[in-house]
């Protein structure tokens, strides 16, 4: 049973990895929420699975939380903003996809290098997760980095979310009201922006945050 859970967590939090890629590779607004959603739905598995290997059932609300959160529910409200506010369909970024590529890919050598000296002596499963989600982490940090888009970067900031989550629940588990404390501020920080881009679209009829240095004069 051990190497089973060992095997099944490897893998989920691998496939968190893998979709962080195919997120930076992504040059369509749609395409992009579609995939976060997907991470969203691999999350919620990951975190169910420790729920069971743990024996920890306030975890399963994480993953529920998980699920219909950023799964269902912002990615939708994401698809009917882009509607709505008629934005420009492509990911526009600052460096080629290919550059960004190869930049994550030497994000992820040096988290698992990082993780896997400095936590020497930890459980091996708890240790396999932390490095898969310092790998996420950097990947979302670097996806806000490389996009001007303003969804595209919000979406590189829920992606980093993810890792964080991925971190808290493989490093035996967080309390329940600090995971229920986070779903609300990730909703209520979304909302926020969601009224920023309603705000910048008025103003500067585009959500290329380029144009907002080019509005105070500052060159690209």
């Amino acid at each position: 049973m051990n190497g089973l859970s060992f095997d099944v967590a490897h893998l989920l939090a691998g496939g968190l990895v893998l979709i962080s890629f195919m997120m930076l590779y992504q040059d369509r607004l749609y395409s992009l929420l579609n995939i976060f959603a997907m991470q969203a739905v691999v999350l919620a598995l990951a975190v169910a699975w420790q729920a069971f290997v743990q024996d920890a059932p306030h975890l399963y609300v994480t993953a529920l939380i998980a699920l219909v959160l950023k799964a269902i529910i912002i990615p939708v409200a994401l698809h009917r903003t882009i509607e709505r506010l008629g934005i420009h369909r492509e990911v526009e970024t600052v460096v080629g996809i290919g550059l960004t590529m190869l930049a994550g890919i030497g994000l992820v050598a040096l988290s698992l290098l990082l993780m896997l000296r400095v936590t020497i002596g930890v459980d091996a499963l708890a240790r396999e997760d932390l490095s898969f989600a310092l790998c996420v982490v950097l990947l979302g940090l670097l996806m806000m980095v490389t996009r001007r888009n303003a969804v595209s970067q919000i979406v590189g900031f829920m992606s980093l979310e993810n890792g964080l989550v991925l971190a808290a629940t493989g490093a035996k588990g967080m309390p329940l009201v600090v995971e229920i404390s986070v779903a609300f501020s990730v909703l209520v920080a979304f909302i926020v922006i969601g009224v920023f881009l309603f705000r910048i679209r008025e103003r500067f009829d585009t959500v290329d945050v380029g144009a907002l240095h080019r509005s105070r004069g500052d060159s690209e």
